[in-house]
Parts: structure tokens; sequence; C-alpha cells
């Protein structure tokens, strides 16, 4: 049978595509034993408030030296948690669907005080979120799964530890995807589209889709799935 596999480092609360990706495969993999990268999305994200977009950043502890995996990265402020939920519960308390997703998305801000490492958080939340968006594709670890030398190369590694025979890839990435290598390999390479998301309501401003999943569960609640699946509403 067919598999497909996706496999993107973990990002902070990401927003729906992130999600419609894991959607869209049968294995998802956060590659986490990559370089770390800052002002990016692994440590923050957006959501809407009533001044405008606001970004939720955790701080992290900063290392002088260079090469400092993303599983490596250790939070500064113990505090972080209990901030952002404070800012996520003014900003979407008169959201439609914030008496059905709060209690969860909370336990999560709860369980996330206690953790030392950002991977940790970020998959604690991507776990977390995915059942309140009725997805249920098997997630895994990178460093789990072992490795090999080479960017291509590890890539088709984790393909071939799942068994799959085909990657899908965001699309930013093929300026430097060697589809040649994964075809060799019996993979096929795809590509990911984030276009033709529809619209639904949003608590404050013009409508932005750019901003975290839980911009969506406050706005719709249980109804949040129909919105990550391209054209289906």
């Amino acid at each position: 049978m067919p598999k497909k596999i996706a496999v993107v480092q973990s990002n902070y609360i990401p927003w729906k595509g992130y999600f419609d990706m894991m959607r869209s495969v049968d294995a998802f993999v956060l590659y986490d034993d990559v370089q770390y990268t800052r002002s990016d999305w692994r440590n923050r994200n957006k959501i809407k408030t009533a001044q405008g977009e606001y970004w939720l950043s955790i701080a992290v502890k900063k290392k002088s030296r260079l090469g400092q995996l993303i599983n490596e990265v250790q939070v500064s402020d113990p505090g972080w948690a209990a901030a952002h939920w404070k800012t996520i519960e003014q900003s979407y308390r008169r959201a439609p669907g914030f008496s059905q997703m709060h209690a969860p998305i909370r336990a999560l801000y709860e369980q996330a005080a206690d953790l030392t490492h950002l991977s940790q958080i970020n998959h604690l939340f991507i776990c977390g979120l995915c059942p309140l968006l009725g997805i249920h594709t098997p997630l895994y670890r990178s460093e789990d799964l072992g490795r090999t030398e080479g960017k291509n190369e590890r890539l088709i590694h984790l393909c071939q530890t799942l068994g799959a025979d085909e990657y899908l890839s965001g699309p930013a990435a093929s300026h430097y995807l060697d589809e040649a290598a994964f075809a060799a390999n019996g993979i096929k390479v795809s590509y990911m589209s984030y276009t033709g998301y529809p619209e639904y309501p949003q608590v404050y401003g013009d409508f932005q889709h750019a901003v975290s999943i839980i911009d969506l569960l406050f706005n719709t609640g249980a109804d949040a799935s129909a919105f990550i699946t391209r054209g289906a509403v």
C-alpha cells in the first residue's frame, strides 16, 4: 500500500497549513535534530488581538556556539506559559468557539509550563491540538529514527525507515531537493500547496490566513477541521 510522509521542523502552535500537511500524509516526522534558526516559527507564532496581530514568543537561552540543534534549545523564561495563556484568554474569550476549546488548550499550557526544552513544548502542542482538528496521523521524531549525512540523504533515509514511497515537501524546499536521488530510491517527491483555504469569521479586523491554529479553533470551535481542507467549504 502506498505510503506518504512529511518531514518538518517543529513550530510553536503552528498555522493551519502545518496541520493540513499532517492531515495529508500517512506519517509525520518532527525534524528537530537540525540547526535551530532564530527569528523563525520554531519559538513564536501570531494571534489576532483587538490591537492587531500579536507575536506570542517563547524566550530561549542563547548559546555562544554555532550549530545548536532545535532539540537542544532551552526555555529561558519559566513564566512564559502563564503569560501566553493570559494574552490568549483576553484576546479570544468572546470568540464563538472559546467555550468549547478553552479547557483543552488551557490544559496544554499548564502542562507546557513544566517543560524545559522548546522541542518538547512544540511536540506537546502539536500532539494535543491534532485531536481537536480530527487529525490522527502518527507522529515521529527524527532523532529516534537514526541518521545519515547529507540533506537529501537524511530525508531519503527517513522515508526508507518508515517504508514511504512518496515524500511530501513544503514548497520552499524545491530549490534544494534532489528529486533524482529520491527517484533512484523509489520515492516520489510532491510539494504541498497552501492556496485555496476558505476564510472563516475572525473576531478582530480584516481576515488573515497566516496566524496560529488556535485562532481557527477559538473562532470556529468543533467546525475547525473544515477550514484546514483546501476548497472544502
